[in-house]
């Protein structure tokens, strides 16, 4: 392996020290294009796209040689010409290019993928005319399908559905509707669906995540009762970031809330967006909460510091929470949630503005949790679920992951509260929301290709 540490040159860190880049493309294009290539291929200096690197490969690696300098190979340390901000930006950005340039692919022949373990193929089962946003499974191995547009439908094994008639009022605003959908674990013995909506505040054009829970009568939503509703001096105007995932543990409801595109809000304890947060299965503040005695925290947070959490899932094993977290461009997180924990956004970051302008400097404080897996560039992590079943019996207790805009299907193996390894299943077949298994086994994910939207079962091939 050939040495590698990116090389800047000399001139363009002088011309740095007076420039003033507005994103990291600008910081790029100014200061490192000239020797490593307008797309990063390499030229005087280095490639920065192949998996040659002396100094390692992680952000904190490359800021870290970017900051300090190598000058034996003839690159300043640029910590005295570009702020930690732009510095750390300009890292993810190498790292964004460089998986953008290098796409992952499934081994495919004709319509059977190929995995580590098994050989499968995709069927649709179902199709739908709106996004679909969740999906959960009754023991009978029927399921409940919820679109963003507000419906909710039954989806027989046999492949026919109903609409369930007198669902909530949603709010349908940006990234706002309808969102996920949960069967009660010990249904049909507790009969209760949950569901987790953007709702909006008596016409007043402000909103929240909203929880409730009903019962299903004869295709018929009936006995609905509020589990959350945001205290109404904390509704907002924004259509972003709403969440939102339900897991019941133990008796507790726990469900996310999105930041609401106020990032600094996430870390505050007053407000309910940028959280998870944990209730009776009927509503009711629990006593052990772990924020019930702080001044002013509203007493239903477990945990904060999140940027928009779409996946929740319980380890079958364990019995831990883990999450799935969109971050800005790059800085998906998986995360192992406990109570009480602030988990770092915006503080700290893998990721950075849309418009390229750097978030943060810092991808680790003091006080703050680490992703246990994160990925640059996005994937745009959605739903997920651990695997239970015997038809894919490889992949017990392993971590299945939806993507939206790579498009993928992941297996994440999780042991130790680590994750060890990460295969992609599926690709380009739609924006992959949420992905689901039957009680028999199956794997079922919800695609959005274009205008169409489909359930697709994942089918083993013997």
């Amino acid at each position: 392996m050939k040495l590698k540490l990116i090389a800047l040159a000399v001139a363009a860190f002088s011309a740095a020290c007076t420039a003033k880049p507005t994103s990291v493309e600008d910081v790029y294009a100014e200061n490192c294009a000239s020797c490593h290539g307008k797309k990063l291929q390499g030229g005087m200096g280095p490639s920065l796209i192949d998996d040659e690197w002396k100094g390692g490969s992680s952000a904190t690696d490359i800021a870290k040689s970017i900051r300090d300098g190598n000058p034996q190979m003839g690159m300043p340390a640029w910590k005295h010409a570009l702020s930690d901000e732009l510095i750390q930006g300009l890292a993810v950005y190498i790292q964004e290019q460089k998986g953008n340039q290098q796409p992952q692919q499934v081994i495919q022949k004709g319509e059977v993928l190929q995995s580590q373990d098994y050989a499968y193929s995709l069927k649709t089962v179902a199709e739908f005319d709106e996004e679909i946003w969740g999906m959960s499974f009754l023991p009978n191995g029927d399921s409940l399908i919820t679109e963003k547009a507000g419906d909710v439908w039954l989806l027989k094994s046999t492949g026919e559905k109903y609409k369930i008639a007198d669902t909530p009022k949603i709010w349908l605003r940006g990234q706002g509707g309808l969102l996920d959908v949960l069967v009660h674990p010990e249904y049909p013995k507790k009969l209760w669906v949950y569901l987790t909506f953007a709702e909006e505040l008596n016409d007043s054009g402000k909103g929240m995540t909203t929880l409730m829970r009903g019962q299903i009568i004869n295709n018929k939503w009936v006995n609905q009762q509020v589990v959350y509703r945001a205290p109404h001096d904390l509704h907002i105007a924004s259509g972003a970031h709403f969440g939102s995932r339900i897991v019941i543990r133990d008796g507790y409801v726990y469900f996310s809330i999105g930041d609401r595109g106020r990032m600094q809000m996430a870390q505050d304890l007053s407000k309910p967006n940028g959280k998870i947060h944990r209730l009776t299965e009927d509503g009711k503040i629990p006593a052990d909460n772990p924020f019930i005695n702080t001044k002013d925290a509203l007493p239903t947070i477990w945990s904060y510091g999140h940027r928009n959490p779409q996946g929740l899932a319980l380890h079958p094993v364990t019995n831990e929470i883990w999450e799935s977290e969109h971050g800005p461009r790059g800085g998906d997180e998986i995360n192992l949630i406990e109570p009480s924990l602030n988990y770092g956004w915006p503080v700290i970051t893998y990721g950075i503005n849309y418009n390229g302008k750097p978030i943060s400097d810092k991808t680790h404080q003091e006080g703050m949790q680490q992703p246990k897996h994160y990925y640059v560039p996005s994937i745009a992590t959605a739903g997920m679920e651990f695997y239970q079943g015997k038809t894919f019996a490889k992949w017990q207790n392993n971590l299945l992951l939806a993507s939206l805009a790579k498009q993928e299907l992941r297996r994440l193996v999780v042991k130790d509260q680590q994750v060890i390894s990460d295969e992609l299943l599926v690709k380009d077949q739609g924006r992959i929301r949420d992905v689901a298994v039957s009680p028999a086994g199956e794997i079922f994910i919800a695609v959005r290709d274009g205008g169409d939207n489909k359930v697709l079962q994942v089918v083993k091939q013997n």
